[in-house]
């Protein structure tokens, strides 16, 4: 979420469920994280993998926090242990990255790398692919749309891969990719006070993995994106696959086709070790992409 020059307060739960509801699920989460911009613009990020009861209970505490940029994410573990190393977001250079799918070939990923893997704390996929993006954001200048579409473009043509959504952001800024059809990805331009004009922000996922509220944004405007349509908003949008957008700091939206291709070396759930195709079944795709 980005609520661009004016700082929203917001309260996140990021696993909320009760256990009934939880068990209806493929599985039970493997971690929960939240990050945000300080007072100062530094990156904070508040997160656990949850491995024990007592680690669930701390999940579940609400977190308020202030900034103008937010990413929220709940873990179903692809690759790398239940370690705080392998949760989201990832926090790199200043900026921070959550990201849904599954990358294969980490050892060409890793060479690739070159000296930015000192920037890989954990086992993940998506941290090294985060890594990659900031390598590529140096060779491009700072330029943040251009590398992480190069990087994209690169993992698209040379590993096998599953899917590649993927949330940034930096400062007040968000970049939001959905790549390819495997896993939705929506996006929502709110007005101050939602499709009313006079509610408040209450956001929950279908089965209450997260839920935010804020208060803020009753009077104020916001951009949204979520792996499903958080409430009944009818301006709610499904990227087109290969969509890249790019949320400025006035919340104008930016729109490009990052990747106008399937991947070369495109996996199906089928190609997946059974953990990953866990993490993955309940997140594929069940809608075309919006007009």
């Amino acid at each position: 979420m980005a609520t661009g020059t004016r700082r929203a307060r917001a309260t996140f739960w990021l696993l909320e469920a009760p256990d009934n509801l939880a068990t209806q699920s493929r599985r039970e989460p493997d971690g929960t994280g939240l990050g945000w911009f300080d007072d100062a613009g530094r990156p904070r990020v508040d997160k656990a993998p949850i491995a024990a009861y007592e680690d669930e209970a701390f999940a579940r505490e609400a977190r308020e926090v202030r900034s103008d940029a937010f990413v929220a994410h709940v873990r179903f573990a692809s690759t790398g242990d239940l370690r705080r190393e392998n949760t989201h977001p990832f926090e790199q250079e200043g900026r921070l990255f959550a990201h849904n799918g599954v990358i294969e070939g980490l050892d060409r990923l890793d060479e690739r790398l070159g000296e930015y893997r000192a920037l890989v704390t954990g086992d993940t996929d998506s941290e090294r692919f985060f890594a990659l993006i900031t390598k590529e954001v140096a060779a491009h200048g700072g330029d943040i749309t251009i590398g992480l579409a190069s990087a994209a473009r690169w993992v698209a043509a040379e590993l096998p891969l599953f899917a590649l959504n993927a949330i940034l952001i930096s400062g007040s800024e968000l970049w939001a990719l959905r790549y390819p059809d495997t896993h939705d990805l929506f996006v929502l331009e709110r007005a101050p006070g939602g499709s009313s004009g006079g509610r408040h922000l209450e956001h929950a996922s279908r089965e209450g993995r997260i839920r935010v509220r804020s208060g803020d944004l009753i009077s104020a405007p916001a951009v949204i994106v979520a792996t499903e349509r958080m409430d009944e908003d009818s301006g709610w949008r499904n990227l087109a696959p290969g969509e890249l957008i790019h949320v400025n700091a006035d919340l104008s939206v930016d729109s490009r086709t990052a990747i106008d291709h399937p991947p070369v070396h495109r996996l199906t759930v089928a190609d997946l070790d059974p953990r990953a195709a866990a993490s993955q079944a309940s997140g594929a795709s069940r809608a075309s992409p919006a007009p």
